[in-house]
């Protein structure tokens, strides 16, 4: 795993785990609902690192080209 990677992942490990507990500390509270957004942005992070910024400009560019943004970019890194 690339440390640019590694960063993508620790920046989803953080947001979760600011989120859940700001969540724990309102316990109970309606403000609750306002980090569950963050939590669910945050576990794809976690999970997949620097293909979710990947998958995002490939998404803004045009859902059609998907596979041949994605397919580019492992070209370009080899």
């Amino acid at each position: 795993m690339t440390r640019r990677d590694l960063r993508w992942k620790g920046t989803g490990l953080a947001l979760l785990t600011l989120s859940c507990a700001m969540a724990a500390a309102l316990d109970g509270s309606p403000l609750t609902l306002l980090f569950l957004p963050v939590a669910l942005l945050a576990l794809p992070l976690l999970v997949h690192g620097k293909r979710v910024g990947q998958l995002l400009r490939a998404g803004w560019r045009g859902h059609g080209r998907t596979v041949d943004i994605l397919h580019a970019a492992r070209l370009r890194r080899r």
